[in-house]
């Protein structure tokens, strides 16, 4: 019999969503991480209480109760774990499109399976998890790790698969985070309800087209391959700086760039040699409309959410 725990940690990479034109559908593992803790607490047999250990942070507190919610729930309702304490720590930055939300998702959800002692696959954690989240792009990479292509039931939006591949150190992602913060919400409010059909096209050749780019390592096909007509035009005028901070990387050495997720965060993808020169040409971008930022290289992370530690019970 494999022993419960009743203190766990899951280390849950971030990601980038979209990857331009992959909307609501690709998404690539970064090595930037947030740690969830999860600790046995109180008698009670509610898998949906909790005490926290953050300090003011509801958005955290909501995110955290409704994937205790939904794992139990999909356990028949079950408690198991009883109540519950709750730690998050790490580096990924919260409204700057670099999934924050999906690692504590996905993070309080492996937690749960490892104390409840549940077995539930990746794959079933990526369903309850896009569920949750409201899709795939992010909790897919943060689960599976690498760059991963997710699908929906076109009718209900319910999580169907992922197909998901490794991306070698070859190349680097230069993250830059302008201190203005985007909600993924308030920033899908700025979408059209209808796109031109030459749009829609338009991005569908680019997406496939980085997607192979991608797949087979010929990452000298992805320079200029980014095009996005979906969700980049509507949301890139609404970060002073975002635009140009692209565009600079690019001409800096960059192979291409796109908005991270719903932003506030954009990247670009370069050679590992061409990427201190990238990150300073971006920067110095949002420095011209006088905004701060932060910078990250990062490379693709390809193992996804690991488990690293438990307090063992039998």
């Amino acid at each position: 019999m494999n022993p419960l725990c009743d203190t766990v940690t899951v280390r849950v990479p971030g990601s980038t969503s979209n990857c331009g034109a992959g909307f609501d559908t690709l998404g690539l593992a970064l090595t930037v991480y947030n740690r969830i803790t999860l600790t046995r607490g109180g008698s009670g047999a509610d898998g949906a209480r909790m005490q926290a250990q953050t300090e003011g942070d509801r958005r955290a507190q909501t995110l955290v109760a409704d994937s205790a919610e939904a794992f139990f729930r999909a356990m028949g309702g079950g408690g198991g774990a009883g109540c519950f304490c709750y730690h998050i720590a790490g580096e990924v930055p919260v409204a700057r499109g670099l999934g924050s939300s999906a690692t504590i998702i996905a993070g309080v959800l492996a937690g749960l399976n490892a104390l409840t002692g549940a077995g539930l696959s990746r794959a079933a954690m990526a369903a309850l998890a896009t569920a949750i989240e409201g899709n795939p792009d992010n909790v897919s990479p943060s689960l599976l790790g690498g760059f991963t292509v997710s699908r929906c039931d076109p009718t209900t939006g319910a999580y169907v698969d992922t197909i998901r591949f490794d991306v070698p150190g070859d190349v680097a992602f230069v993250v830059v985070s302008p201190a203005v913060e985007l909600l993924t919400k308030a920033s899908r409010g700025a979408l059209p309800q209808v796109l031109p059909y030459r749009d829609a096209a338009r991005s569908v050749n680019s997406a496939a087209y980085l997607t192979a780019a991608l797949a087979t390592g010929d990452y000298g096909k992805l320079r200029h391959a980014v095009g996005d007509f979906m969700h980049e035009p509507y949301r890139l005028p609404k970060i002073p700086g975002a635009r140009d901070a692209i565009e600079a990387g690019v001409a800096a050495g960059a192979l291409t760039g796109w908005l991270s997720g719903s932003g506030s965060s954009v990247l670009c993808v370069a050679r590992p040699a061409a990427a201190a020169a990238t990150a300073a040409a971006m920067q110095a971008a949002f420095r011209r409309v006088e905004v701060a930022s932060v910078v990250r290289v990062l490379a693709a992370d390809n193992t996804g959410l690991q488990v690293e530690q438990g307090r063992g019970r039998v």
